[in-house]
């Protein structure tokens, strides 16, 4: 007699097997991704501090102006933040405002169209927003200059006297306040959506008007996000180049006066500008200067962030 034949079986994996290999796979790329940016971001810190050294350790004879590098470092330091705060106080009211239309006022299909359209501006480049902000907002922006050196010149920021161009740092504040414009509008809007529509037909329940209901339920719930726009629109102002390049003629110099024709440059523009036609020493200078916009950059981000957290225990459904 023959003995028996057994055909041999494949196994076949367990569906749970199969979750947990795949649970394992996304863990480990998300892992690594993580690991990856923080390579990156050490890796860009560690080379703009070595190449700093230099000019860190040079003598203020060696730097460009003959100034010491705190003394080279500091207008630009003060330009890029004053530039990117008007541009902020002028950018986060009216984005969520505009926020505010889009998800509460307007009719469907105008909310829809608007969305497009101040999403589509983002996409927009810089170079064009410089190039609108010297040939039409900076003469359009005369009249309203002299009218505030007139009426408000006793005031530090509007003193003049009135750049006869326009091309001025307020100018540059609302040219900056346009481009943010889109980040904080599209992250306001997104966080306002998310708005339980039990607090609002509460609200609408009890008797409140729709501007009530929008003050009690909806900018409470939406408070982190407008923050956090507002941070990500400030990161962008802060890092912005072209812009302020074009429209600036910018100077060594600290001043608050907004409408005259000596302006502080920021530190962006002044590295564009003065990067390709430096040599030695000069470059570890603006390489310095980088750095320095670097550090800010990190500090906005982590000041944005402490701020959000601090408001995570609301989470507007409990």
């Amino acid at each position: 007699m023959s003995a028996p034949t057994t055909t041999p079986t494949t196994a076949t994996p367990s569906p749970k097997a199969v979750r947990q290999l795949g649970d394992r796979i996304f863990a480990g790329s998300a892992t690594g991704a993580g690991v990856l940016i923080l390579i990156v971001l050490a890796g860009v810190a560690a080379f703009l501090v070595l190449q700093a050294i230099p000019a860190i350790t040079a003598s203020p004879e060696e730097l460009p102006g003959g100034r010491s590098l705190a003394a080279y470092i500091g207008p630009l330091v003060f330009g890029t933040l004053l530039s990117a705060v008007i541009a902020l106080l002028i950018a986060t009211p009216l984005a969520v405002c505009v926020a505010l239309f889009i998800t509460h006022y307007a009719p469907r299909r105008l909310a829809q169209g608007l969305g497009y359209v101040v999403d589509l501006l983002a996409a927009v480049p810089s170079i064009v927003y410089g190039l609108w902000g010297v040939a039409v907002l900076a003469p359009a922006s005369l009249p309203f200059m002299t009218w505030l050196q007139d009426y408000l010149g006793w005031i530090p920021l509007f003193a003049g006297p009135v750049s006869a161009t326009g091309r001025t740092m307020l100018v540059v504040g609302v040219t900056l306040a346009v481009m943010i414009l889109p980040i904080i509008t599209a992250v306001s809007r997104e966080v306002f959506l998310q708005t339980p529509k039990l607090h609002e037909e509460a609200a609408l329940a009890l008797g409140a008007t729709r501007w009530e209901m929008i003050r009690m339920a909806v900018l409470p719930f939406g408070r982190s996000g407008i923050i956090s726009g507002a941070m990500l629109g400030l990161g962008r102002a802060l890092g912005e180049t072209m812009a302020v390049a074009i429209i600036l003629s910018g100077s060594g110099i600290v001043t608050f006066n907004l409408i005259s024709s000596s302006n502080p440059s920021s530190i962006a523009a002044n590295i564009a500008l003065q990067f390709p036609d430096s040599t030695g020493v000069a470059v570890n200078t603006l390489i310095a200067s980088g750095l320095v916009l670097f550090v800010i950059t990190l500090l906005v981000n982590s000041i944005a962030r402490w701020i959000v957290n601090r408001r995570r225990e609301f989470s507007g459904a409990n």
